[in-house]
């Protein structure tokens, strides 16, 4: 089925996890939504979020999108159990890998960097509960990291200032995990690095979201499986593209401008 996969996030950060669907499933067209005229969702309340996933949901089913991948940590947990009963297309979801933190972690401390609207969903913490019995999980709010990248200041000090505040007490707690509970925070990695020991371990979705992707795919049988090469893959933002433009880098894609 040569239709495309529909992906939407508040911004540009679901970009991480397009690129690992789009290196996973090369054979599958897609078609990117950045709201980021609307980012960050962490900061809105329930209805918000839930009306701004709807409305984005519904622009992707108009592309004739035959699933579509909630790559926002936000979204997910405040709206993706609505959207899978309103609609007959399949949702792949994206939250925080608490799962494979708890079965590294050696000091069973754990760090999560995460939005205020993921961090207090109740999601997160039914995860939490079931995968990190007897661990300790060390919550830290990433307030104005998601405005910053969408301003393209992925290197600034402005965002260093704000992880070296962010990581103080995980580091403190003796973490050697190190969750990123927004799809956003995949472009700091390398501050994260300079910032962090190499004792602790960063984990992010991307991989595990791309491979849920293909088995959701293969279970409907719904996956592309012929040898065309697909159409261009599309991203429509309904803010300055430019950003968009810079993360995505060279490759077989159209960045739009969408009132939307």
């Amino acid at each position: 089925m040569d239709n495309p996969i529909g992906i939407f996030d508040s911004g540009v950060g679901g970009t991480s996890i397009w690129k690992a669907i789009h290196q996973l499933l090369p054979n599958e067209q897609t078609i990117y939504l950045a709201d980021s005229k609307n980012a960050p969702y962490g900061e809105k309340t329930k209805n918000e979020i839930l009306e701004l996933s709807i409305k984005n949901t519904e622009f992707l089913l108009n592309g004739n999108c035959k699933l579509i991948v909630v790559a926002c940590n936000t979204a997910t947990t405040n709206a993706i159990d609505f959207l899978r009963t309103s609609y007959k297309v399949p949702f792949i979801g994206i939250e925080p890998a608490i799962k494979p933190a708890a079965l590294q972690t050696k000091t069973k401390k754990v760090g999560v960097l995460a939005t205020k609207g993921t961090l207090s969903s109740s999601l997160f913490h039914s995860t939490s509960r079931l995968y990190a019995e007897g661990i300790e999980v060390i919550e830290q709010e990433g307030q104005g990291l998601v405005e910053l990248i969408e301003a393209g200041k992925v290197n600034s000090q402005e965002i260093k200032s704000l992880l070296q505040n962010y990581l103080q007490p995980m580091l403190k707690a003796n973490v050697d995990c190190l969750v990123l509970g927004c799809t956003h925070y995949p472009y700091l990695i390398k501050t994260l690095r300079e910032l962090l020991p190499d004792t602790v371990k960063i984990i992010d979705s991307g991989e595990a979201v791309a491979r849920q992707t293909k088995a959701v795919l293969e279970k409907h049988g719904i996956r592309n499986v012929g040898s065309k090469v697909p159409q261009e893959n599309v991203f429509y933002s309904n803010s300055d593209i430019s950003v968009l433009k810079g993360l995505l880098g060279e490759g077989s894609h159209k960045v739009q401008y969408l009132d939307f």
